[in-house]
Parts: structure tokens; sequence; C-alpha cells
């Protein structure tokens, strides 16, 4: 999965639809930081869900958790250049 695809995914994921990029790692690391605020906020929720709320929260956090392992791939691969 590509820089510009990973970006577009999250921004629909998240629901952001006036984000520019400027410039590729700082708008990676601003949506990694988003990400990871969203996966808090869904870990507290997991405490107070009830069976079915915790079934659709978990695909969420796994969702999310996907989305940040690709995404710190990706911005270590463009330090290493």
């Amino acid at each position: 999965m590509g820089i510009k695809k990973f970006i577009k995914k999250v921004k629909s994921t998240l629901g952001l639809n006036n984000y520019e990029v400027e410039d590729k790692k700082k708008s990676l690391k601003d949506l990694l930081k988003k990400l990871n605020r969203r996966k808090k906020c869904i870990k507290k929720s997991l405490e107070n869900a009830n069976k079915k709320e915790k079934k659709e929260l978990n695909e969420d956090l796994d969702i999310i958790t996907c989305q940040i392992k690709k995404g710190k791939n990706i911005l270590h691969k463009l330090y290493s250049k």
C-alpha cells in the first residue's frame, strides 16, 4: 500500500474532508497521532460497552491497529531513504 492510498484510507476512516497533504512525513505523523487518540478512546469505550457494542468496537480497534502498523512501516521507509 502506497503512502497516498494509506492517507486516503485513513482520511475516510476518520471522516476528514478538508485535509491537505503538504509534507508526507508531517501528514503521516499527524494521522498516526489521530489514530492513536482514536484507539485510546475506543479502549475506554470498551469498558462500558454491552456485548453487541464490544464486538463493533473490537472490529474498529482491529482496523485502527492495522492502519497504525502500516503507517509506522511507511514512516520508517520514508526515514530510511
